[in-house]
């Protein structure tokens, strides 16, 4: 168990305050957000040490994750990043100007491209993701295997609500 933090103090003060309401969910959501910029804040540290951004390790894992020959039609990876296509244009023009992509006609419709791993590219991903998942083991260690499936589990039935799917039952 830790000591309190600087949520609790909040939450203190709107009790006394506000005694009429129930600011436990306050509590929760004010943790959530200070945790999210906390937990940016160390995934950005780790991405800048490749020379990435977050959106362009984006880009790359997605990309990656792909599988081979790592090639992606822009309009599916602003699908898939939830992106406009203004916004995939400039991140896909950055990394291209890198050597971290290519744009190539694509194989099945000569009048779209395809957005290609490089070489180069796939090697700045694989040593990005190697040390991003080092980094979030890491940043999750506090927690026991125990309470981190716990966790993930009570997060992802939030989630549901907002983004769809099935919460996991439990």
């Amino acid at each position: 168990m830790s000591g309190p933090d600087r949520i609790d103090e909040l939450v203190s003060q709107w009790a006394r305050e506000r005694p009429d309401l129930d600011v436990g969910p306050m509590a929760t959501l004010g943790r959530l957000t200070r945790l999210h910029a906390n937990l940016l804040r160390a995934v950005e540290s780790v991405f800048s040490e490749h020379g990435l951004q977050v959106g362009e390790f984006d880009v790359l894992a997605t990309l990656r994750r792909d599988g081979k020959p790592y090639s992606m039609k822009p309009t599916a990876l602003s699908r898939m990043l939830m992106l406009s296509p203004a916004g995939m244009t400039s991140r896909l023009d950055r990394l291209e100007e890198r050597g971290l992509v290519e744009r190539r006609p694509a194989p099945d419709d000569r009048r779209s491209t395809s957005v290609v791993l490089t070489r180069e590219g796939l090697a700045v991903v694989d040593a990005a993701v190697t040390d991003h998942v080092a980094n979030e083991a890491r940043l999750v260690s506090p927690l026991s295997a125990t309470e981190q499936r716990t966790l993930d589990r009570l997060l992802r039935k939030l989630l549901v609500q907002f983004e769809g799917g099935r919460a996991t039952p439990g």
